[in-house]
């Protein structure tokens, strides 16, 4: 057996003490009351308390040694207040010196801890939340040592289970919480992937059964560990070759780079060292995946934050494999309707479940370019993130009900609200049925105009939505989307292969791709990026690209030789003064010269457009049209750049409407100028997938526009119902008006008209 360090040996010790108190006859307090002794013992330390986390946010004194015993069940901190508040709080070690002069010190007199100086302090975590809070304290002015407070850790994962059970708080509180929870719950969140649900509510969350907590043989610990490693590998290669994720496509780059990450030496490392500490393989990844869990909730980089979720997501499987080694798990009777719920999820969980019978995934976190996320497209599954607290408000088995067409969840629903969703339901499947039916007829309005409706895309699987959908082309292929979701850069051959690939599933139908739009919230993870307080307004899109110009030049290099013979569009991001659309173009023209020198096969065309989104570029417009051969409006940007409100923040971003005059005054000038020019104009972003906003963009001239795949059926219906020539002599005076917003005098018009929206 190999030797332990003198640093591990700690540990082990303690945690054979307390294995023996928590397997003892006695009652959970009187265990909670040995406990507290046996740690300040071992630890050396003069203090040692437990609080444990009550209903209404409380951490309340349960046992103590050192303290004054008179305070145990009578001092109490709201999480947040206080050194013991923090903890719980941040869900992070506090390790002090001197505490008393810390900020956060909130001084309890009935509790005599006046006299000690020094402290440390670790969540108790169960589950990724804290339960309680595990402290010791000492009157010297003492700096703990990171071994102790890694040994402290280990020991607050083994008093979870105690926390936990249920025996420390009065029944009647429990019942409470239970009685509350019966009630129907309406909550909010983000939409992740569109679409309609109703079914069960099953909850991910595989609370593996421990058995045991402290090694006998660290050796066999650490052999089994190595079984699991290779039991979780050999399962995800299979997940990578069945049903309908066999294809290749982002999908596939997903599950290998999650297979790279379940291979990652540093995380591992962790595991195999807690094993060294004394603890099971099961005791171990509890212990690296709870650390992380707390990590989770302190990263701001979205890409990071993640990549942690995919290292929680890799802790189960690898405590599954354990599990069936060990004791042979019992798989759960499910639903024919499952509604999954959990906090994160990583994409091969989600494969776990039977896609015929997964009706909608339900996220606490989550983000639109979370790996899970991406595979949950390509099963056209309907995804709702970052719906708070949804764990504690919801029961195993209670009926739910998701809209994430407008991200919204419904526990429990009442009796009306089930009825109204279901003929909502039934009212989306008529029209999806009536959008089918003319999905091969034109886009062509009553009084015989053409409109080229065609999709927003960022994945090579949702180019099939060309089809379904009867689109004329792709208005906006965002290159950004497949460079997120890999682990590495993809170098020029990658690229080409990717580029080549959308081509072909285009079918012959036109191709916008746009480079580049990374940077603000769209991180790489092969990127050094900077932390911006406005990053929406900061260093993005064509500016890095720009400041990094081998970036741009691989990427263009790419798409001419992914060309062969196709019409090649491409459009620059955020372009905000003609001076950087030229050093753009630049680099494409020396591109272009490389390709022809090389008599490589070229494009059978290429034409250069901008994205016109910053509203300094109005002011430059007649020498802009001068230079680009289309021009295409970002709407999204463009709105939140002209009104200085930024579209995530809730406190404005619904402040201002996209058919107000102001807007509509501004693509009204953008028409004539481009009419006049000669040069084609495009619209792709939201405004243009709201049929009532498209509505107002025909009438005011545009002729291509581009949205999401959902909104073409919609919008299509629309355009067929409408007289173009009715709408555009209506809007002239609307767009004098002192009104905030014309949208109630376009819906009037539309219903007296009979347009379809």
């Amino acid at each position: 057996m190999t030797e332990l360090s003198p640093a591990l040996k700690g540990p082990r010790h303690l945690l054979r003490r307390l294995r023996d108190v928590m397997a003892g006859p006695a009652s959970a307090q009187e265990r909670l009351d040995q406990v507290v002794t046996v740690i300040a013992a071992d630890m050396v330390a003069e203090v040692c308390s437990i609080y444990v986390r009550r209903a209404g946010d409380v951490l309340e004194l349960f046992a103590t040694e050192g303290l004054n015993p008179t305070a145990v069940h009578h001092t109490r901190l709201k999480v947040g207040e206080g050194l013991v508040g923090d903890i719980a709080a941040d869900a992070l070690p506090l390790n002090l010196s001197d505490a008393q002069s810390h900020p956060s010190f909130a001084y309890r007199p009935e509790t005599g801890e006046e006299i000690y100086h020094s402290l440390m302090g670790v969540p108790i975590l169960r589950g990724g939340r804290v339960i309680g809070v595990l402290v010791v304290q000492n009157k010297t002015w003492r700096h703990y040592t990171d071994e102790e407070v890694e040994a402290l850790e280990i020991t607050a994962m083994v008093l979870a289970e105690l926390v936990a059970s249920g025996e420390l708080v009065s029944p009647e509180e429990k019942l409470a919480a239970e009685r509350d929870a019966l009630l129907p719950v309406s909550l909010e969140g983000m939409r992740l992937n569109a679409g309609l649900a109703t079914g069960t509510a099953v909850l991910h969350q595989p609370n593996i059964l421990i058995r045991r907590i402290v090694a006998e043989d660290p050796e066999e610990e650490l052999r089994r560990l190595e079984d699991a490693i290779r039991g979780t590998d050999s399962a995800l290669k299979e997940v990578m070759t069945a049903g309908r994720l066999a294809s290749a496509g982002e999908h596939r780059d997903v599950l290998e780079a999650y297979r790279m990450i379940a291979a990652d030496t540093g995380w591992l490392g962790r595991i195999r060292d807690a094993i060294k500490t004394g603890l099971t393989a099961e005791a171990a990844v509890q212990q690296v995946r709870e650390s992380t869990r707390a990590r989770i909730g302190q990263i701001g980089d979205p890409y990071l934050r993640e990549r942690l979720h995919d290292l929680d997501g890799l802790a189960n499987r690898l405590s599954q494999h354990l599990a069936q080694g060990a004791n042979g798990q019992e798989e759960r009777e499910l639903p024919d309707d499952v509604v999954l719920i959990s906090r994160n999820l990583g994409p091969a969980e989600l494969l776990d479940y039977d896609p015929d019978r997964l009706r909608a995934l339900v996220l606490e976190e989550g983000s639109p370019t979370a790996h899970v996320c991406i595979v949950a497209r390509a099963l056209d599954i309907p995804v709702l993130g970052r719906v708070k607290d949804v764990l504690g408000k919801i029961k195993e088995l209670d009926r739910v009900i998701v809209d994430a067409d407008n991200a919204q969840l419904f526990i429990r629903p009442r009796e009306d609200v089930s009825k109204a969703f279901t003929d909502t339901m039934r009212a989306r499947a008529e029209r999806k049925q009536a959008y089918a039916a003319i999905r091969n007829e034109p886009a062509v309005t009553r009084d015989g105009v053409e409109i080229a409706l065609n999709v927003n895309v960022g994945l090579e699987i949702e180019v099939s939505h060309l089809d379904e959908t009867g689109a004329e082309g792709i208005g906006l292929y965002r290159t950004e989307i497949p460079f997120m979701v890999r682990e590495t850069y993809p170098d020029v051959e990658a690229q080409i292969e990717l580029y080549r690939k959308i081509f072909e599933r285009a079918g012959g139908k036109p191709v916008v791709f746009r480079t580049l739009d990374v940077g603000g919230d769209k991180l790489l993870p092969y990127f050094d990026g900077v932390r911006e307080e406005n990053p929406a307004m900061g260093w993005r899109a064509i500016r890095i690209a720009l400041d990094r110009p081998e970036m741009l030049r691989n990427q263009v290099r790419a798409m001419l030789h992914a060309a062969e013979g196709r019409p090649l569009r491409i459009m620059f991001p955020m372009i905000a003064e003609i001076a950087e659309f030229d050093r753009a173009r630049k680099i494409l023209d020396s591109e272009i010269d490389d390709r022809r020198s090389s008599d490589g096969p070229m494009p059978s065309e290429i034409s250069v457009g901008a994205m016109l989104e910053v509203p300094s570029l109005l002011f430059q417009l007649p020498a802009l049209l001068e230079k680009v051969d289309f021009l295409s409006v970002g709407s999204n940007d463009l709105l939140q750049f002209l009104f200085a409100a930024d579209r995530n923040n809730p406190h404005v971003g619904g402040r201002y409407d996209d058919l107000s005059p102001a807007v509509l005054t501004l693509l009204d000038t953008l028409v004539r100028s481009c009419e006049k020019a000669g040069v084609p104009l495009a619209l792709c972003g939201e405004m243009a997938g709201q049929p009532l906003a498209a509505m107002a963009l025909i009438g005011l001239g545009f002729r291509n526009i581009s949205m999401s795949p959902i909104s073409i059926g919609p919008v299509k219906a629309m355009i067929r119902s409408l007289d173009v020539e009715q709408v555009r002599e209506t809007l002239p005076p609307l767009l004098t008006l002192d009104d905030p917003s014309v949208r109630d005098r376009l819906r009037l018009f539309a219903k007296e008209h009979g347009v379809i929206i």
